[in-house]
């Protein structure tokens, strides 16, 4: 087992699986919490990849992250306006900025179909520079991703517990209560998207530099993966807590991350991913019902038996 699933592998698992788990916390806000199904994720997430990828190949790998949910915050806003002011379906929306972010990464990119980050210092060399220790040189990028999605999860807690916050969930709850409410279910629509797609520009930019690397097809998939995460998370989600929620999607993330790596120590063609995660997807959504279809069957034949024991008594 210890060949089979090295610390490296492990570690890479976690650390990818962090990534993942701020486009997964994206999804949360805009599915679970406003019952949005937003497609433009794909696309949104690569576009944070290119913003962030061109400003560290600037140099400025920090100030790469803030712009990446910057582009972010302005996909959700295009996605939320075409939603909430010309009455485009979620779907539909979702879809029509996807596909034009196409067009828009390749122009961030300069036309190009990849664009190389190596030889640039990003966020995990410089993290990595603030010591030399080789137990540091292993470990520095995991705990950097670990303390960044520690924030994220501190401020989206934060967020989603301001009045704010309590809107935009009253929003995903009941859009006519919140109308009544004297409360324009539009704007926490909008902040709600802009919120989320912050987080997977984010996630893209992160990726970018943790490969060192852009490509314009990096994005393609990224709503399976995502949704997977989230349908994982919210299966061990069995408190209702805010907090407990964040972070069974974080774990469902990882958990998931770890799932693809067993994949790959297994000799899976890369070409079959694809259908691991949809069957991934297919066993979590279905996991709550299976549960509570063998709860009762137990109580089922728990009744039979009884009724036996009392038809044999008399």
């Amino acid at each position: 087992m210890t060949g089979f699933l090295t610390a490296g592998i492990i570690r890479t698992a976690l650390e990818v699986g962090l990534i993942y788990s701020l486009v997964a916390l994206s999804l949360f806000i805009s599915y679970s919490i406003l019952n949005i199904c937003d497609l433009s994720t794909d696309g949104c997430y690569t576009l944070g990849c290119a913003v962030g990828a061109i400003v560290t190949i600037a140099g400025h790998p920090i100030l790469g992250l803030f712009l990446a949910m910057g582009a972010g915050i302005l996909s959700g806003f295009i996605t939320a306006f075409l939603q909430t002011r010309l009455g485009v379906e979620s779907i539909l929306a979702g879809i029509v900025v996807n596909t034009g972010l196409y067009t828009i990464n390749l122009a961030v990119m300069g036309f190009s179909s990849n664009v190389s980050i190596f030889g640039t210092d990003t966020i995990f060399t410089l993290f990595k520079s603030l010591s030399g220790s080789a137990f540091w040189n292993d470990w520095s990028t995991l705990i950097l991703l670990a303390l960044l999605i520690l924030i994220v999860c501190l401020v989206i807690r934060w967020f989603l517990s301001t009045t704010l916050g309590l809107s935009i969930r009253a929003t995903g709850d009941s859009p006519a209560m919140v109308r009544a409410s004297s409360i324009n279910p539009a704007f926490t629509i909008t902040v709600g998207l802009c919120a989320a797609n912050s987080l997977t520009g984010l996630a893209g930019s992160l990726i970018g530099q943790y490969n060192k690397t852009c490509d314009i097809n990096l994005g393609t998939g990224m709503v399976t993966i995502a949704l997977a995460s989230l349908v994982i998370g919210e299966t061990f989600a069995t408190h209702k807590k805010m907090m407990f929620r964040i972070i069974s999607v974080v774990f469902g993330s990882c958990l998931y991350r770890f799932i693809i790596s067993l994949a790959l120590r297994l000799n899976v063609p890369t070409e079959a991913f694809k259908l691991v995660s949809a069957v991934i997807v297919a066993i979590a959504i279905a996991a709550p019902r299976a549960k509570e279809l063998l709860l009762f069957r137990k109580k089922q034949a728990i009744a039979m038996a009884e009724r036996k024991k009392l038809k044999g008594a008399q």
